[in-house]
């Protein structure tokens, strides 16, 4: 170096043209971080934290993704699948063909048949036409063979005596009072084949039935019953028609917790739910 920066000895006074005293002049950076470049800064903990953010959002979003497009769609189970039409259509043989009045006929002349014959014939027996003697000898005509309906009717109107008949607050036709309802019906709970033929068979049916009077000045109120009729039935006629027959009580379940409903709910509903042709 030179003697022109005034390092070394001053003018005219040293050893050559090197400062006199041999000393290396040294420039000390002004910051201690680097001292060989531009001080860097101490990172930022915020722009860490958002850029961690970043790249574990952008994961979430690639495997998302990546399942959505690669994972093959489950077809549903047959839970969730409604049934097909077919599979809750009835089955088997048609129970009736057609009525004769307000009975039906036309039952198939086989052994279901047969038992649709005899639950529809129980249902019949205890409806209210049996109560009304006019009625009651159509009944017979159309459901027994003609040799059965001619041996029954002269009993049955005996039984259904102008006593009887009060007992269940009836008049002498069979019919209740004003402002009241007689309720009368049978509902078949099952059937049970005793023997069957292709010119005979032997039913019982299991029935549960009301009977009673609905109304604010009743005596006789609606009240459950349990029976086993059973039916000799002769194929004649083309149709399927009772011989003889014999009921006796139950079996009877033990009565359930519900209360009572009152008059005018048995009446009106009574009047509203109408019966049923039943088959097996």
């Amino acid at each position: 170096m030179s003697n022109e920066d005034q390092y070394g000895g001053g003018a005219g006074g040293g050893h050559g043209d090197v400062g006199g005293t041999g000393q290396t002049r040294t420039r000390l950076p002004d910051s201690p971080s680097d001292p060989y470049g531009t001080p860097r800064r101490t990172p930022r903990a915020s722009r860490s934290l958002v850029t961690v953010v970043g790249v574990v959002v952008l994961l979430i979003a690639a495997i998302a993704f990546a399942n959505q497009s690669g994972d093959t769609p489950t077809p549903p189970s047959s839970a969730d699948t409604p049934p097909s039409p077919a599979s809750t259509a009835a089955t088997g043989t048609r129970p009736v063909d057609g009525k004769n009045g307000a009975i039906p006929k036309g039952f198939a002349h086989d052994e279901q048949g047969a038992q649709s014959a005899a639950a529809n014939y129980a249902v019949a027996l205890g409806s209210e036409g049996m109560f009304k003697k006019n009625n009651r000898h159509a009944l017979v005509d159309g459901i027994y063979t003609p040799d059965a309906a001619a041996r029954l009717k002269g009993p049955q109107d005996e039984a259904y005596s102008a006593a009887f008949l009060a007992k269940l607050g009836l008049d002498a036709n069979g019919a209740p009072p004003q402002d009241s309802t007689f309720v009368t019906r049978t509902v078949p709970v099952g059937t049970r084949v005793e023997s069957f033929s292709p010119t005979s068979a032997k039913i019982s049916v299991w029935c549960t039935g009301l009977i009673g009077m609905s109304g604010p000045k009743s005596t006789d109120p609606v009240r459950t019953s349990w029976r086993t009729w059973t039916f000799d039935l002769a194929w004649a006629g083309d149709d399927w028609k009772i011989s003889s027959d014999t009921s006796q009580d139950g079996p009877a379940p033990v009565p359930g917790d519900v209360p009572a409903s009152t008059a005018d709910d048995i009446s009106k509903a009574t009047k509203e739910f109408g019966g049923f042709t039943y088959a097996r």
